[in-house]
């Protein structure tokens, strides 16, 4: 049993999300004093993903795996955060990415093809965001896989009773879908798949993408990732959306054209995104002391 609190948060734009991507986790005590972090995101408007959402902060076997994926991900294999906090960040900004998209009347696929409404459209990219790497808690090879036998059971009982089995069947195919396309070559056929598939690619803010170099592993991956300092989705001035990357050094332009240009190219939103890399100060910050091979 776990005690309850408002997982919906409140952001400073229409979209209920602050332009500026970051963490704001809640925590709560579960069992023996244990921390617990649950999942926020602005919901208000939308009642049944409030709803799902709900439920998924009470799931402890989803819990549980996202723990498990973590010490695959983080003390095993030396990668950056897999678990709730990647999640809530990369639902955070796929619902961002949705909203500002849908302001300037482009339509998410589950509407033009489904005839669903927008706020379903929110339910998929958030329910894909929050699950689309469970499969790493079996393997880090073909995790993307891996996530959709895990996946596709534990959302059908998230969404019983919320949904009519059509339309819950529907929804449960284009989240499955969003998260094998967010693989490297995942080709996504979906306005949504393509936002999942960036936003995952954007979780690269400072205390996110360092662990590696921060255990002291340190190549062209963990500098330039430390090099990341902040990040803002913002309406764009010749695009909807703008992405404004804050570097404290030149190497953080390694991390935007390795992965946020891979995963934003064929994604299907390179018509609507303007991306900018800007380096703080007159002076880059000083990453590496000294290096031996």
């Amino acid at each position: 049993m776990h005690s309850k609190k408002s997982s919906q948060s409140t952001g400073s734009d229409g979209n209920g999300l602050e332009p500026e991507v970051g963490a704001g986790e809640a925590v709560e005590e579960s069992g023996a004093g244990a921390k617990r972090i649950l999942i926020r995101i602005p919901a208000r408007h939308n009642p049944r993903l409030q709803q799902i959402i709900d439920r998924i902060n009470g799931d402890d076997e989803l819990y549980t795996l996202w723990q498990v994926m973590n010490v695959n991900a983080v003390q095993r294999l030396g990668m950056s955060d897999h678990g709730p906090v990647h999640f809530q960040i990369v639902a955070n900004i796929a619902l961002r990415l949705l909203r500002l998209l849908v302001e300037h009347n482009v339509q998410p696929s589950v509407s033009t093809d489904h005839h669903l409404p927008v706020e379903d459209a929110e339910v998929i990219v958030a329910m894909a965001s929050l699950f689309h790497d469970l499969g790493m808690s079996i393997h880090r090879a073909d995790h993307e896989l891996y996530s959709l036998f895990l996946a596709a059971p534990k959302m059908k009982k998230l969404l019983d009773g919320i949904y009519d089995i059509p339309t819950r069947t529907i929804i449960i195919s284009e989240i499955l879908h969003a998260i094998i396309s967010h693989r490297a070559d995942g080709g996504p056929l979906t306005l949504e798949a393509g936002i999942v598939r960036v936003a995952d690619a954007l979780d690269m803010a400072e205390g996110r993408s360092r662990i590696p170099f921060q255990a002291g592993m340190v190549n062209i991956h963990s500098v330039s990732a430390s090099a990341i300092e902040k990040i803002k989705i913002e309406k764009g001035e010749l695009k909807p959306i703008r992405i404004a990357i804050l570097m404290n050094n030149s190497a953080g332009i390694f991390q935007i054209d390795e992965l946020l240009k891979n995963k934003l190219e064929g994604s299907g939103l390179e018509p609507y995104v303007e991306v900018e890399a800007t380096i703080e100060g007159e002076t880059e910050k000083k990453l590496i002391h000294k290096f031996h091979i």
